[in-house]
């Protein structure tokens, strides 16, 4: 079974920091990509964050400065850490083994 799981979602207030995490199972993570995603009602699902294995990451305009994501290959497990959250940050946040499986998603709600 290929399993991703996210956990650390929740509801805060803009400038407020929150943290995702992503743990994985099933798979060889250690030779996988992984990214992160969000969706707004309403709107189509966007890309947020990747990391290739050995770590080199790339990130979405609109979160370049605030969010920063990182993996943990002998935990198998990756996070997304967001700084000075804004209300358009809210969605859905989804993990993803790149080219693959995407977890369950994990609510993030920010409040003005």
């Amino acid at each position: 079974q290929v399993q991703l799981v996210e956990s650390g979602g929740g509801l805060v207030q803009a400038g407020e920091s929150l943290t995702l995490s992503c743990a994985a199972s099933g798979i060889l993570f250690e030779i996988k990509g992984m990214g992160w995603y969000r969706q707004a009602p309403g709107k189509l699902r966007e890309f947020v964050a990747t990391i290739t294995p050995g770590g080199s990451t790339t990130y979405a305009d609109s979160v370049k400065g605030r969010f920063a994501i990182s993996r943990d290959n002998a935990k198998k497990t990756v996070s997304l850490q967001m700084s000075s959250l804004k209300p358009e940050d809210t969605g859905v946040y989804y993990c993803r083994v790149m080219g693959g499986r995407w977890g369950q998603g994990t609510q993030v709600t920010v409040s003005s």
